[in-house]
């Protein structure tokens, strides 16, 4: 199963998973310390909010499938029509181990094809390279291989 992810910049965590719960008739899946998300069945998303005191709503967009083959083809797919990916393996971010490629849209709205290995109860990890950690900001690793050497983990 797949479902479309829409990863949300909120002020307030507890005001935005009141809201939201009532929107969609749904409780979190998920509540962490300036996180939430909903995995909604109808329509099938994945709501995530992130606490995050930013001036842009948008934190990033993504689809969640259901395995790791699955991110692997999504990658073979861009680089066949020429997207530059980036692409993160066993990486942790927003309280889970996952596996991810990144790409971005001509006006640059991120999008993450990911799948979930585990739960975890870190937020997300540190980049070697120092920059954002996980859904922050931005993508946090060099453009890579999946089965190679992951670039942050």
């Amino acid at each position: 199963m797949s479902r479309v992810q829409l990863a949300l910049n909120v002020s307030n965590i507890d005001e935005a998973i009141a809201f939201y719960s009532k929107m969609f008739n749904t409780e979190p899946a998920k509540i962490r310390e300036g996180y939430a998300n909903f995995a909604i069945a109808d329509p099938p998303l994945k709501l995530v909010l992130i606490e995050n005191a930013v001036s842009e709503r948008l934190n990033h967009l993504g689809v969640e499938v259901s395995s790791t083959d699955e991110v692997i083809e999504a990658t073979q797919r861009f680089d066949e029509v020429g997207f530059t990916t980036d692409v993160e393996e066993q990486t942790t971010c927003c309280y889970a181990v996952q596996d991810k490629v990144w790409v971005r849209d001509p006006d640059d709205a991120r999008w993450e094809f990911y799948t979930v290995l585990a739960d975890s109860a870190e937020f997300g990890s540190a980049p070697v390279d120092g920059g954002d950690v996980c859904c922050a900001t931005s993508p946090t690793t060099e453009p890579v291989t999946l089965g190679s050497k992951p670039g942050c983990c």
